[in-house]
């Protein structure tokens, strides 16, 4: 496997943010459900906290392992979803948590090396997925699922306006015995497939590329399942703070916050609230935390970033 390049590790976003808003203490337990190389927990171990982190790719917990052995019992990772939060945690010690963490940004590791196959500036098989070990490819689901499925990932996940004219291309090469099977051909493709004049600011294989890795890794699914985990997981005064990237992780962290800090989204006409409203949660952000100018200017990937933050008083 290629090595890590380490003046390329992942920056992270929203840094001092989010430990304001955590307020990390010593001798707190917490947990940092997507670790990648660890920026915000290197914050945490530092402010005296003890910390577990996830991830469901191996390197990122070897790279973390080597980077905070200086801390000795105070870290320690373990690999897995960050869905299941609770099986993990419970394995390591942490039955409960007055801090978690996810940053939902995909780290510099995955983008850094070729043969994982999430991007489109190294030729390799598309492969996209973070625990490589098990579950689908993108090449797979390139060559198995129906033009409208192809079409559906493409415009849900990747808010790509052309994807059925993607999907049709895709379609079109596998029937003539030529399936998409690298990170180049789907490049090349989705290029020949928009139009000319397609005034874009990112390359155009971007959405594409974002929406095949969503669905590969079950991302939506899996956020919703560990949300609900986490809170439950939480100590009473106990903090949640999430960073996404992508409009509809921001909606679901949004509106599941929203639930459980008691807001009903039941019509007004409903005599008896039907969608589960509960007040355990007091929201610390009433609108979405972003970065600075001077951050976006430093950090680029940092502009669509966005930080929720809850306690739970329940």
């Amino acid at each position: 496997m290629s090595q890590i390049d380490e003046n390329r590790l992942h920056t992270p976003v929203l840094l001092t943010e989010t430990i304001d808003l955590l307020k990390p203490r010593k001798g707190e337990q917490a947990i940092d459900a997507t670790l990648g190389i660890g920026g915000h927990t290197e914050m945490l171990l530092e402010a005296g906290a003890r910390v577990l982190g996830i991830d469901r790719d191996s390197t990122a917990i070897i790279e973390a392992e080597k980077r905070f052995s200086r801390y000795g019992s105070l870290f320690q990772a373990e690999t897995g979803r960050f869905s299941q939060i609770r099986e993990i945690a419970a394995k390591a010690g942490f039955k409960q948590a007055d801090i978690i963490l996810a940053d939902l940004g995909v780290s510099s590791i995955q983008f850094d090396i070729p043969e994982r196959g999430f991007s489109f500036r190294f030729d390799a098989p598309l492969d996209m997925r973070m625990d490589q070990s098990k579950g689908i490819t993108a090449a797979e689901i390139l060559a198995e699922y129906s033009e409208q499925e192809i079409a559906d990932i493409i415009f849900s996940y990747g808010e790509e306006r052309y994807s059925r004219r993607i999907a049709r291309q895709i379609v079109k090469r596998r029937e003539e015995g030529k399936p998409v099977t690298t990170t180049k051909d789907l490049a090349e493709l989705v290029e020949r497939a928009l139009p000319r004049r397609y005034g874009i600011s990112i390359h155009p294989a971007t959405r594409t590329f974002q929406a095949l890795r969503i669905a590969v890794n079950d991302e939506m699914n899996e956020l919703e399942r560990f949300l609900e985990a986490a809170v439950e997981m939480l100590k009473p005064g106990g903090r949640i703070a999430v960073i996404s990237f992508h409009s509809l992780e921001d909606r679901i962290v949004k509106q599941k916050f929203a639930r459980m800090s008691g807001k009903c989204e039941c019509p007004p006409r409903y005599p008896v609230c039907q969608c589960g409203a509960s007040k355990i949660l007091k929201l610390l952000t009433r609108k979405p935390v972003t970065a600075s100018e001077d951050e976006i200017s430093r950090n680029p990937r940092s502009r669509s970033a966005k930080l929720r933050a809850a306690q739970k008083i329940a």
